[in-house]
């Protein structure tokens, strides 16, 4: 009766084995899905125009809170009116650089723009692990482009540092540190820098759902492989109850 017993006894055991695998890998999936960056969104940014940008912020660290984030603006492609949410908790400074050349601006020539923008959390604060914060500026005009890049520091209480400055190419894998890339939606927002059409002034849904995907780090991939881990899963289940039924004849044959 041992010579029929084996067979049936070790099919449970591997199929069990392949479902602990299985369900190792969904974790490891679950595990991994998120991948937190530093972003920028605006729902009316467009070339021309003027609009909100809104940077978010997650805290990476276990152990460290953020206490700093500094913004390269572009002087390439200067905006000539930017200006800086406040943030409780947080102090913000802006520093200018001299345009070369010129810019000329609704028939003005303007020879300074911001080049960085630098916010910094108040003693004792800062961005703890597990949560985010938000950095909002308002300006342009735009330029007539699809896109503007914003590499951006983020400065840890523990002295280690992000920098957000690799660039995202098409066809390339992300890297691990990329830039935070602001799409011009090629829509009409703001006129002029007096504030006459300018819609920058509060938060829209879409805003909150483009900034909320990117927090969220989920991407196709993961979630197929999220699906693949739970029918490997389910199979390795079925296989068990099966293994056992076959058992259960063998011993009754």
């Amino acid at each position: 009766m041992s010579l029929h017993l084996s067979r049936p006894v070790r099919r449970p055991a591997v199929v069990l084995l392949s479902g602990a695998v299985a369900l190792t890998g969904l974790l490891a999936v679950g595990g991994g899905v998120a991948s937190a960056h530093v972003t920028v969104s605006s729902a009316d940014a467009a070339p021309g125009g003027y609009g909100k940008l809104t940077f978010r912020v997650p805290n990476e660290s276990d152990v460290a809170s953020t206490v700093a984030l500094r913004i390269q603006v572009p002087t390439d492609t200067p905006l000539t009116s930017l200006r800086a949410q406040p943030v409780p908790g947080w102090t913000v400074s802006l520093t200018q650089a001299q345009l070369d050349p010129p810019a000329e601006v609704h028939g003005e020539t303007v020879d300074q723009a911001v080049s960085v923008v630098e916010y910094r959390a108040e003693d004792g604060g800062g961005i703890a692990p597990g949560e985010f914060q938000e950095f909002a500026l308002s300006g342009g005009p735009f330029p007539d482009t699809e896109s503007l890049t914003f590499n951006a520091v983020q400065s840890y209480s523990d002295g280690s540092e992000a920098a957000w400055i690799e660039p995202t190419v098409d066809g390339q894998a992300e890297p691990a540190y990329p830039a935070p890339v602001l799409t011009l939606s090629g829509e009409g927002a703001g006129t002029n820098a007096h504030g006459s059409t300018d819609t920058a002034a509060g938060d829209t849904a879409t805003d909150t759902a483009s900034a909320e995907s990117a927090d969220d780090g989920t991407d196709g991939t993961a979630v197929t492989a999220l699906v693949l881990a739970v029918l490997g899963l389910l199979a390795g289940l079925g296989g068990l109850f099966l293994g056992l039924t076959a058992r259960r004849r063998t011993v009754s044959s």
